[in-house]
């Protein structure tokens, strides 16, 4: 349900009641992951997607009716022939959905109320909901800070919330939304619960070094993609703000210099569009030996060819030199500014997703991979 905070946080703070479907697992192919949502409140107007199209009149009914009665129910929607046509899931796949009502009066409303803050705030939280278990368990829901304060409760003592907030840090750390088991005692063993954990974590970072029109449109794409978007050059008659209106951030500093003292993680992507060697080879230098989640390049073949001749001479060896992206982008043709970023923004996705940036007409493999680890 943080997939839709911000609108969710809104109804919230109008005092509006809604029922709250999410996706709790999936097998198959299916369109969306855990986690995803759709929302209906008391005058029938409904937000967010559990399927991209799939079963959404069905899982619509089924938030109506638990927001009449008030109670938490689970739904499984698989693909049959009695009922491929009769609620859409005709892909193949079989997701699991909670639909849980958020009452005026419901138990849960203020442990999810501060969860949607976070959500729709940015701030780092997660949410973990009993989406299996007996009777008095089903949608209990605790929410877990990374300095460990905590609001809400899972029914089960004590014990079950220690452990249950320690998974939930463990996923935060790593801006992932998954599942976990455990007994009702609090103990890793097999037991009767299942929890899903939703987290809410900073966008990850976009750094596009280079103040060229490539990157303006490059800017518009990692805004579209989520991401919090930095421009970095070292010539301020480019780097202005008023050529890039659209990026979070316009830093006048040389590549590497500003890469060295800025934070990144495992989900930052580095562009570099310079494809100039005194900018190029002490900033991929640097970029080279983070553990980044991307570092691409812009540059024709043989650019690239020198770029690693230059970044070997610099102590780069072959298991740093293979992560480098070079030239940046899959290959769709693109000849504008905004094409060219399409394909970065293709090729980046690609890599985030384990997806092949083929085509998939023709193909055998699975058009939705692993969704049951779908990142945040």
């Amino acid at each position: 349900m943080l997939d839709i905070a911000d609108e969710l946080h809104s109804w919230m703070a109008q005092g509006r009641e809604f029922a709250v479907a999410t996706v709790v697992s999936v097998g198959g192919s299916a369109p969306r992951g855990p986690g995803a949502a759709l929302a209906v409140d008391s005058e029938g107007k409904a937000i967010g997607s559990v399927s991209g199209g799939c079963v959404e009149g069905a899982v619509y009914e089924l938030c109506a009716q638990a927001l009449q009665h008030g109670q938490v129910v689970r739904e499984r929607f698989g693909y049959s022939d009695e009922d491929a046509f009769a609620v859409g899931l005709t892909c193949g796949g079989v997701i699991d959905v909670m639909v849980t009502p958020v009452r005026a009066n419901a138990p849960e409303r203020e442990v999810l109320r501060a969860a949607l803050s976070a959500g729709a705030s940015g701030t780092a939280a997660a949410l973990a909901r009993v989406v299996r278990g007996p009777d008095g368990f089903l949608g209990r829901s605790l929410l877990v800070r990374p300095d460990g304060t905590q609001e809400g409760g899972l029914g089960g003592g004590p014990e079950l919330d220690r452990t249950a907030a320690a998974e939930a840090r463990a996923l935060l750390e790593t801006g992932r939304t998954g599942t976990v088991t455990l007994s009702e005692d609090g103990s890793h063993c097999p037991g009767g619960l299942t929890l899903l954990v939703e987290t809410s974590v900073e966008p990850p970072r976009m750094i596009v070094f280079g103040a060229v029109d490539f990157a303006a449109a490059l800017v518009r794409a990692g805004k579209f993609l989520g991401h919090h978007v930095t421009v970095c050059d070292a010539r301020p008659v480019f780097a202005t703000r008023a050529r890039f209106p659209e990026a979070d951030e316009v830093v006048v500093d040389w590549p590497h210099r500003y890469l060295r003292g800025t934070r990144t993680d495992g989900r930052t992507v580095l562009c570099v569009l310079t494809h100039e060697a005194r900018f190029d080879v002490p900033l991929l230098a640097e970029a080279l030996r983070r553990p980044v989640a991307f570092v691409g390049a812009m540059g024709s073949r043989r650019t690239h060819e020198d770029r690693l001749r230059r970044l070997r001479e610099a102590g780069l060896g072959d298991g740093e030199l293979e992560r480098l992206r070079s030239p940046i982008g899959l290959d769709l043709g693109a000849r504008t500014p905004e094409e060219t970023a399409l394909s970065i923004a293709a090729e980046i996705v690609a890599a985030r997703r384990g997806g092949t940036g083929l085509p998939l007409t023709g193909g055998a493999d699975p058009i939705h991979r692993d969704l049951s680890r779908a990142a945040a």
